[in-house]
């Protein structure tokens, strides 16, 4: 597979249209996944997927290495999601419907799950990305590293310090569970 992806991603390098559209149709549900869970919505996410392939096509020729293809994308889906946040000044705090769409399996009875995406949802945007990329995505450190282009002792500061706060939200709804 990695084999075929390479060679599409040279051909596309080279200016081959088709090589380039088959390699966003074979990568758009992560593709859409990344987006949506960066602006919480539909219409966002289609906005930073459309934004994000426009540059890709644009700047593939900059690519030197085809097997880093969907870090590089990655890397773009992020900084497209980013401008749209900015662009709304604010950050979008997970809904219910956000929830329910967000995971392959229904998340309706698993309150854990539910706490814990809008716990990871009110993480600072740096560390949230590290715990997506490196449990959802199951990226190496490193390649948190390329995509977020930071230092890897700063991708796992970054996971350290975002796994003490979701341990602490724990702590606090467990107290409040208790106590309430």
């Amino acid at each position: 597979m990695e084999l075929v992806n390479d060679k599409l991603v040279k051909k596309a390098i080279k200016g081959n249209k088709k090589a380039f559209e088959h390699l966003i149709k074979q990568h758009y549900e992560q593709i859409y996944r990344t987006a949506y869970l960066y602006v919480h919505n539909e219409e966002d996410a289609l906005d930073v997927v459309q934004e994000a392939t426009y540059q890709a096509y644009t700047s593939i020729d900059s690519l030197k290495e085809p097997g880093y293809f969907m870090t590089w994308l990655t890397r773009i889906i992020i900084r497209c999601a980013g401008q749209i946040l900015k662009g709304r000044n604010k950050l979008v705090p997970l809904t219910e419907e956000v929830l329910s769409k967000l995971s392959e399996t229904d998340l309706s009875g698993h309150d854990e799950s539910i706490h814990l995406l809008q716990a990871i949802g009110q993480l600072k945007e740096n560390y949230r990305t590290t715990i997506l990329l490196f449990y959802y995505y199951d990226y190496s450190i490193k390649t948190i590293s390329e995509v977020m282009v930071i230092p890897e002792g700063t991708v796992k500061t970054y996971l350290s310090r975002a796994k003490a706060i979701l341990k602490e939200s724990y702590k606090e709804e467990e107290e409040d569970k208790c106590h309430g």
